[in-house]
């Protein structure tokens, strides 16, 4: 899986070889192995990598993105599958949506709308958060 990432990753990003070899300090020969997956980088050049990228290092090594054709989302994106709408409306929540935002049952989710960019789902508890944050400079030019 390495290999395939690293390739996707560097033409996503529309580098070349040696441009890659060059920012992490290894050969243009070196960056063709670990492409064609004869070797494999080692941690240190796998979190340069991965800085470079800007993706999870988990993701760099782990990232399976054949069925869906999908190239690794940037640190902190997450694409976590499809849901289909029940019958009265009612969703699941992926459990690695759940596990990654702490989302226990019995929690309120906000749902949220926008007619030309469509849904967004954010826990409740997030969203009391975010408001505290964005309400508290207007409160305190009040007093």
């Amino acid at each position: 899986m390495i290999s395939t990432n690293l390739k996707n990753l560097r033409l996503h990003h529309k580098l070349t070889q040696e441009e890659v070899a060059f920012r992490i300090n290894v050969s243009r020969q070196v960056i063709a192995k670990w492409e064609k997956g004869e070797s494999t980088p080692d941690l240190g050049h796998c979190q340069a990598l991965a800085k470079m990228y800007n993706v999870s290092l988990d993701n760099l090594v782990n990232f399976d993105g054949e069925d869906t054709n999908l190239i690794i989302p940037p640190k902190g994106k997450h694409f976590f599958g499809v849901a289909k709408i029940g019958d009265r409306g009612q969703i699941v929540v992926p459990k690695k949506a759940r596990d990654v935002f702490q989302i226990k049952p019995g929690d309120s989710l906000v749902i949220l709308g926008d007619e030309e960019r469509g849904l967004a789902i954010v826990p409740e508890k997030m969203m009391h958060a975010f408001l505290n944050l964005v309400q508290t400079p207007f409160h305190k030019e009040d007093e």
